[in-house]
């Protein structure tokens, strides 16, 4: 306690070099742990207001280094991303906008990018960031109030801006109508999965015509006074200038739609949100699709943005080619979080040492003779066809080997359970192996469950009476309709591709997870995945639904190939859930 108030003391008379250097010693000498500093920066940074925490944070961000060394990362990175999120949550968005940055660009050095803590992984959207508007057409001061509201403020700008510099007139008049469908197209950019819902596309799609007819109509040549306006902002207010919300007031459209700033933020959201409609999602649903008409639409007015992006001065080619560039790193980003974020660090193969190609000496001719049949695997003059010598075959027919299993499977011969070869586990072992080499139905699926391998050899052995043609197929009856069940089973089989054989689609995921809900985890077991993995599902979503997709996908990333509708099917017959298997679809 004296020791952390000593170096609280320090960090308060902003000592915070001295505070670094002591921890570090101390450390390295047993007196302190390494979760001392971040604990005392804690402390410091709940007492401290927002003025001083600014401060205490500098020397936080110019630190980095030390905090990722391996003497602390792992002690301390947790204490810094509570400290952080402590500090967000008192700075305000609006207000603090600038210290609220410094502090998520601070995390993003800290942590590698693999750290999917801090991932969107499920690409999820800021469903609160919910843009307000006049949606009362009586309280609008447009229409008939329109000219005498904007004479008002050409009053004002003619004040700032000479004749010459004056904006031309919008061809388009400005009413109620056009600023209520502009500003309700925020609401389809804060959450684009509306778009795929089919009469919210038609809206979208009439709104967002009429707005970009009003970009295309209405041209923004002359920047001189723009430029102007912006050097005195920079001079008054310090080189940087942001708004974090858009300012809606209806006596403000005139203006907005005359500024090029303004005029780039709306078509860049435009791109963004047809770069989410058009792009592979892993966590996306399947209803989420775009038909032909809309992905034609979408396509043509891509085109029309980028157009009036080069149109949009100062420097509009540059800025269209800088967004088309960034946006076409996106998607590297969304390939990248589609194949489970894998960690960019690769590891470094093991130095080895270049073999040597050995030279083969020659055998002198006195060894081996003109006559090269004497040697022992030289018995014959053609090496293949010795191999493929009768003598050599040591696996037995299917007719030797089960022969005798047949005439104990015959009811005539009264034969009891326990007395049937089928029972011998030394031979179910061989019967195994010879049906993976000689027996197609070895590999067929089916639909049939088997308490043990006895069970299935004698499913096995009838199947086999019945194809065999030296042995008498008809004398084997199980006083069942079984065998006729299973043998239209496997000419179903047999006729038409099986649902099992396949991968696993996204459909079929989605269909699984819906019918596991709550119950996802007695799966996870059958799947074979780990505590760890199971409980970063749980953290990831509240959604039972959506924590059983999660599952599902993971499986398959981690399968690979191998992750097929067989073996799924497998597990979940073996947790209990064959109602679901037996009623999934083929899409």
């Amino acid at each position: 306690q004296a020791l952390r108030g000593v170096l609280e003391e320090q960090i308060v008379s902003c000592s915070l070099e001295n505070m670094n250097i002591f921890c570090s010693v101390w450390f390295r000498e047993g007196v302190c742990s390494a979760t001392t500093p971040f604990l005392l920066l804690g402390d410091v940074l709940d007492c401290l207001p927002l003025d001083q925490c600014d401060k205490i944070f500098s020397f936080v961000e110019e630190n980095v280094s030390t905090w990722k060394s391996s003497t602390f990362y792992s002690a301390g990175k947790n204490y810094l991303l509570r400290m952080c999120n402590d500090l967000l949550r008192r700075l305000s968005k609006s207000q603090n906008t600038v210290f609220c940055g410094r502090i998520q660009l601070f995390l993003a050095r800290l942590f590698p990018l693999s750290e999917k803590s801090g991932l969107n992984l499920q690409s999820q959207f800021n469903l609160d960031n919910i843009t307000v508007f006049n949606k009362n057409e009586q309280d609008s001061t447009l229409g008939l109030q329109h000219t005498e509201v904007k004479e008002e403020g050409m009053d004002v700008e003619e004040g700032e801006m000479g004749d010459e510099d004056a904006p031309a007139p919008c061809t388009i008049p400005i009413d109620y109508n056009l600023y209520r469908k502009f500003w309700t197209l925020q609401d389809y950019f804060r959450n684009p999965v509306q778009c795929y819902d089919k009469f919210s596309w038609m809206t979208f799609l009439k709104f967002s015509d009429e707005t970009l007819a009003v970009f295309k109509s209405y041209k923004l040549d002359d920047m001189q006074a723009s430029k102007r306006k912006l050097e005195e902002m920079r001079t008054a207010a310090g080189d940087h200038v942001y708004f974090a919300k858009f300012l809606t007031s209806e006596k403000l459209m005139d203006l907005q739609l005359s500024d090029s700033n303004f005029r780039r933020h709306i078509l860049l959201q435009y791109l963004i949100l047809f770069q989410y409609l058009k792009g592979q999602v892993k966590f996306k649903s399947s209803s989420c699709v775009l038909n032909d008409d809309q992905s034609l639409w979408i396509e043509d007015t891509t085109k029309l943005v980028y157009q009036l992006l080069k149109e949009t001065p100062p420097d509009g080619d540059k800025f269209a080619s800088m967004v088309e560039h960034i946006l076409n790193t996106e998607e590297n980003w969304n390939s990248w979080k589609n194949e489970g974020c894998p960690s960019f660090v690769k590891e470094r193969p093991a130095e080895t040492k270049p073999i040597r190609p050995s030279r083969k000496r020659q055998a002198p001719e006195d060894f081996l003779g003109k006559d090269r049949n004497r040697l022992l695997w030289n018995l014959n003059h053609d090496n293949m066809e010795a191999c493929k010598s009768d003598s050599r075959e040591f696996m037995p027919s299917l007719e030797e080997f089960f022969v005798e299993a047949i005439e104990q499977a015959d009811p005539t011969n009264m034969v009891e359970d326990e007395y049937k070869v089928v029972r011998n586990s030394n031979y179910g072992w061989r019967a195994l192996r010879l049906l993976s080499r000689r027996s197609p139905h070895f590999f067929q699926p089916t639909n049939q469950q088997f308490k043990s391998l006895a069970d299935y050899l004698e499913n096995m052995v009838i199947k086999l009476a019945k194809e065999l043609p030296d042995l008498p197929s008809e004398e084997i009856k199980t006083g069942e309709d079984d065998d006729e069940n299973g043998d239209n089973l496997l000419k179903d089989s047999n006729d038409s591709p099986s649902i099992q054989s396949k991968a696993v689609t996204n459909s079929q995921m989605d269909e699984i997870a819906a019918k596991l809900g709550s119950k996802w985890k007695t799966v996870a077991d059958h799947l074979e995945m780990s505590e760890k993995e199971i409980r970063v599902i749980e953290s990831d979503s509240e959604d039972v639904e959506l924590q059983a997709k999660m599952l599902l996908v993971a499986w398959q990333d981690r399968e690979g190939p191998q992750a097929t509708m067989e073996s799924l099917v497998t597990a979940l017959n073996s947790a209990g859930f064959s109602n679901i298997t037996e009623g999934l679809s083929e899409t």
